[in-house]
């Protein structure tokens, strides 16, 4: 079943926001984490042009640690939380250039002692940043694995650990762009479009 969802979501080619775009391109593991961490509790067209503004400040640990707090919250605004995430980039860069010799870290133990970062971020540090296989699991992966059946958890790390023994590993890079962009499309947290979805046929509909 699996191998016919992935394929029919690729065929689908539903229309990405801007901000999975961009994460998508990045391919810098530092540029997919300080970006995801402005994500958090904020929508994808609130944070794109956030993120814009954020890397015209700065793109490397070593310059990002060296801008104020408040020019970096202004910066930002108004995503969530604006005010602590900037002083959070801000001390995370100082750590990645002055204790790690300028390297984010490509495991999910080392990146999770980070203040705020979470394995949901260190999971798409891994899998966006390094290429490493890594399942990053926010609600849209969550509400769709389940709302298919095909795995049945009540918290994104349940699913996490859930997908880690049942999805092949060859899927666990994509997964996440696939199902944040089939969520964001069709199959939304109430009145999901099951009529213009590809994939219904293999859906439980486990509401």
């Amino acid at each position: 079943m699996i191998d016919n969802i992935v394929t029919e979501l690729k065929q689908a080619k539903q229309p990405q926001s801007d901000f999975v775009k961009l994460m998508d391109s990045f391919k810098n593991p530092y540029l997919v984490l300080i970006a995801c961490i402005l994500s958090l509790r904020t929508n994808d067209k609130t944070t794109y042009p956030a993120t814009l503004r954020m890397l015209e400040l700065a793109k490397t640990p070593h310059d990002m640690k060296g801008i104020k707090a408040e020019d970096l919250a202004k910066a930002i605004y108004p995503v969530g939380f604006y005010e602590n995430k900037a002083k959070q980039i801000i001390e995370l860069s100082k750590i990645i250039d002055e204790e790690l010799n300028g390297k984010v870290p490509d495991e999910i133990e080392e990146l999770i002692k980070f203040k705020g970062v979470g394995r949901k971020t260190a999971n798409l540090v891994l899998s966006l940043g390094f290429n490493k296989p890594a399942i990053c699991v926010d609600v849209h992966v969550h509400r769709i694995f389940n709302r298919l059946g095909y795995v049945k958890t009540k918290t994104p790390e349940e699913t996490e650990f859930a997908l880690r023994e049942k999805l092949p590993q060859k899927y666990w890079i994509d997964i996440n762009t696939l199902l944040v962009t089939h969520g964001q499309n069709v199959c939304k947290p109430t009145k999901p479009n099951c009529s213009a979805c590809p994939i219904a046929q293999y859906c439980k509909k486990v509401l």
